[in-house]
């Protein structure tokens, strides 16, 4: 397993006793693996954003499909292109076990620690495959329910696509190749302050209007929505939310551009934060997510357009 240098997941990187098998990264056998487990602290991220939620996975999804934030679920998201690899790992100094998704390069990009005593023994359960396999290859949609024929994977473009579009784009390769030609964008698109985002954490945990944040690793996107319980700010400029079940960090100082993008969603036009890092790849987004009431959906717009733009 190579090491992820900065990755934010603690102990992912070999460097303690343990035993790894690998396991089926496909769709649905992850699917399946990934819903067996009833106690899970899942983790995705990178140095500059990070979420971490316990709980349990819902169904995780694919690009093009259908995505849905549900409070009480770890809501996933995977580019199925990106995933290369999946193990079950043991730390024998501790007994802990956590199932981690590698990319092309070897880095962790999500990490799942089973907390219970019975989680860890269905991870024994879990489909193994041949040293040296992958998930690269033909990948499908993952059966709901399973049984259902296989349908290819079909990712709208972005250029005149809804939110979903948006964050695909960005989950296939960090949305540096659509933020390179965002003038295409049909939609309402603006630079903001990055200073800002804190202000905005805190406006909404002080009104009480929930948000969802999506935070991303490279091929994997995890969600979380809800209320703001609590905010944090360090002197260093770390960035911390406590939001529905979920933990949300941000590294403003490697927060290198902030855009206000409005795209199609459930309530209509819907604004979303997004955050780029130093080499233009977006690392979070700030948004509504799904059917969340007319009156919070109008107030975050409200709030959007209150936002100032780059000051010149």
């Amino acid at each position: 397993m190579a090491e992820h240098h900065g990755c934010g997941f603690e102990g992912c990187c070999g460097r303690r006793n343990g035993t790894a098998r690998l396991i089926d990264a496909r769709m649905p056998e992850l699917a399946r693996c990934l819903t067996l487990f009833q106690y899970v602290q899942a983790v995705t991220g990178g140095p500059v954003a990070r979420i971490d939620q316990a709980g349990s996975y819902a169904v995780p999804s694919l690009r093009g499909e259908a995505f849905a934030v549900r409070p009480g679920s770890i809501a996933l998201r995977i580019d199925a292109a990106g995933v290369d690899t999946a193990v079950v790992a043991r730390d024998d100094d501790t007994g802990s076990v956590a199932l981690r998704l590698l990319d092309t390069e070897g880095r962790t990009v999500h990490q799942g620690r089973l907390l219970s005593e019975g989680d860890r023994l269905l991870a024994g359960l879990a489909g193994t495959v041949e040293a040296g396999a992958s998930a690269a290859g033909p990948h499908v949609v993952p059966d709901r329910p399973y049984g259902v024929p296989d349908v290819p994977e079909r990712v709208p473009a972005w250029e005149d696509g809804d939110q979903l579009a948006q964050l695909d784009a960005v989950l296939a390769d960090g949305g540096a190749a659509r933020r390179e030609v965002f003038h295409r964008y049909r939609g309402e698109h603006r630079p903001i302050e990055v200073d800002v985002v804190p202000a905005v954490l805190d406006h909404v945990c002080s009104v009480g209007l929930p948000i969802g944040v999506a935070v991303f690793a490279p091929a994997a996107m995890q969600a979380c929505g809800g209320r703001v319980h609590v905010t944090d700010r360090t002197v260093g400029g770390r960035v911390f939310a406590a939001v529905a079940e979920s933990s949300v960090e941000i590294d403003l100082a490697g927060v290198r551009a902030c855009h206000l993008v409005r795209s199609t969603a459930a309530h209509g036009p819907t604004s979303a934060l997004e955050l780029d890092d130093e080499d233009g790849r977006c690392v979070a987004v700030v948004t509504q997510f799904g059917m969340v009431g007319e009156d919070v959906h109008a107030a975050w717009e409200h709030l959007a357009a209150s936002l100032p733009g780059i000051s010149t």
